[in-house]
């Protein structure tokens, strides 16, 4: 069996390879994670302020009320 050297809590811990591949890949999914909700909360404020750049938030119903007049 094969080992590796993972750091958990500031210490080295010697474990099976295929556990560290495991850890690892957990590590990675969250940082995946992360930046996805990082990236659509940027995009969605920017939109956001965009949207009400002029003073007025206009959404479908306001705008097919003001048509329909």
């Amino acid at each position: 069996m094969s080992k590796d050297v993972i750091n958990v809590d500031g210490e080295e811990k010697v474990v099976r390879e295929d556990t560290a591949k495991a850890y690892r890949g957990v590590n990675w999914a969250f940082l995946s994670i992360g930046g996805f909700i990082l990236i659509a909360a940027i995009i969605a404020i920017v939109l956001f302020l965009g949207a009400s750049g002029d003073g007025t938030i206009e959404s479908p119903a306001t705008i097919a009320n003001t048509n329909a007049r």
